[in-house]
């Protein structure tokens, strides 16, 4: 198949927010994450210096802030932060609900070629 599609409600949630999609959407390099965050939740202090993966976190609902490295970073619906794979970070809601997709995947090497083919516009 060349595709595989998903709708987040049907994973089932771990811990107070998260939707881990990577599996049911069969990917190899590329994590995906819903993550839906009831007022006041605070995510796990974490890095991905094991595996090298950089975030990319789009919040696309309510408001909240993400500390990095120890800097707080306030963010709103339609802002997006990139986090590298050694930067601890945490979400920490505001009030309100917030819904972020978070996106993972190894740190891409600058010296390498990538091409942009295929995109319009």
């Amino acid at each position: 198949m060349t595709y595989q599609k998903v709708h987040y409600t049907d994973v089932e949630q771990v811990g107070d927010a998260m939707h881990f999609l990577r599996e049911p959407l069969e990917t190899d390099q590329v994590g995906v994450t819903i993550a839906r965050c009831k007022p006041g939740w605070i995510g796990r202090k974490h890095d991905h210096s094991e595996n090298g993966h950089e975030e990319v976190y789009v919040l696309f609902e309510g408001q909240a802030d993400v500390e990095v490295d120890g800097e707080m970073v306030s963010m709103e619906a339609g802002d997006a932060i990139r986090i590298s794979a050694d930067a601890t970070r945490q979400i920490r809601n505001g009030e309100t609900e917030s819904a972020f997709v978070l996106v993972s995947a190894p740190e891409f090497d600058a010296n390498d070629e990538w091409e942009m083919t295929g995109f319009v516009g």
